[in-house]
């Protein structure tokens, strides 16, 4: 640590990315990543953007793309806030909208974003144990608190909560926050944007790096009343009043108006998804059921950090985290194309009959 750093630094835990290795033949399902690549009328319009008006600064408003999402999800512009990825959109969220008189709430289990958010902000906040089955439970989020956030699907473990559910913790809180972050959503969840027209406290975080396959662009939005968008574009013009590139706008756009590629990418990996889960179990592996485009599972003969290691020995990466004691003994696996699935599988029972040996 440097003495020049400042305490708040200090005693920051920064989250831990997802590994990005350069290895040749690599099969990787670590990051949840689309195995598809995005839109090709998103290409198309980065390729356009990619112009002599890169010397001009964007849209600090992003109008364009803002009525597109507008259009899709049937509200209004104005409802509508971009944000340089989802984890910009969310840092917003909580310096702006969640209150520091009483803890943010969320589950134990979770995106690993939130409690370096609070403790980024000097926030207060209080984790929510999964049920044993891993599942959320809205009735374990009661008491006071600054606001709540649940990831819906549930990041980690692709568990979904009704869309019934979230309205009744939006209803038991009517002045705070309540997020929901969507991040996949598209991959067999139901979405509770509709909410947002009868509740003000409301807000759906949403992003382009995962089913739209534009992880690389980094481009994500809010959805929600007016007033929470007010806020948070406070706090974004206090910070950083350009935060979408000329390309970055145009490629969201084309990607959300392109409704049909969207559909038959999605449809491919919950296929995919739903195929490998049937034959993870089949070898005797325990699998969550998931509405996400990843899957978490269990090996009750394996430690999972070894079984990793096997894997990537392979060429094959996952994701391991065995920090996070509640799923130390699982592995999260990204859907890929099904020769990618047909990898795994191969590599997991060539792991298996090298242990019978």
């Amino acid at each position: 640590m440097s003495r020049l750093w400042n305490p708040s630094v200090r005693a920051l835990q920064p989250y831990t990315p997802g590994e990005q290795p350069k290895l040749t033949n690599l099969t990787k399902l670590n990051t949840n990543e689309s195995p598809y690549g995005p839109s090709p009328k998103a290409i198309e319009a980065i390729k356009d953007a990619a112009s002599d008006t890169l010397r001009l600064y964007p849209d600090p408003t992003s109008q364009g793309l803002r009525q597109a999402i507008a259009e899709c999800y049937d509200v209004g512009v104005e409802n509508i806030f971009p944000g340089n990825g989802s984890d910009e959109v969310l840092a917003h969220v909580f310096r702006a909208l969640f209150h520091p008189d009483e803890p943010v709430l969320f589950s134990d289990v979770t995106y690993g974003f939130y409690p370096i958010y609070c403790q980024m902000f000097d926030l207060p906040y209080r984790m929510i144990p999964l049920r044993e089955d891993f599942s959320i439970h809205q009735e374990d989020y009661t008491g006071p608190c600054g606001g709540i956030i649940l990831a819906n699907p549930n990041a980690n473990t692709g568990m979904l909560l009704p869309v019934e559910d979230i309205e009744a913790l939006v209803k038991r809180h009517p002045d705070r926050t309540v997020v929901v972050d969507e991040a996949y959503v598209e991959f067999g969840g139901q979405s509770a944007i509709p909410l947002i027209k009868r509740y003000d406290n409301l807000l759906i975080v949403r992003t382009f790096s995962k089913s739209s396959g534009l992880a690389g662009l980094r481009v994500g939005y809010a959805i929600g009343s007016e007033e929470l968008i007010d806020g948070l574009t406070r706090v974004k013009d206090s910070f950083n009043s350009y935060p979408l590139s000329r390309p970055a706008q145009a490629g969201a756009e084309a990607s959300i108006r392109d409704t049909a590629w969207l559909e038959d990418t999605t449809r491919k990996i919950i296929k995919t998804r739903d195929a490998l889960i049937a034959d993870l179990r089949q070898r005797g592996l325990t699998v969550l059921p998931s509405y996400a485009n990843f899957i978490l599972a269990h090996h009750p003969q394996h430690d999972a950090g070894k079984l990793a290691q096997a894997l990537r020995d392979q060429a094959i990466i996952v994701r391991y985290q065995g920090s996070s004691p509640r799923i130390k003994d699982w592995l999260r696996i990204t859907i890929g194309t099904d020769h990618d699935s047909k990898r795994l599988l191969e590599a997991l029972d060539l792991i298996e009959k090298n242990t019978r040996r």
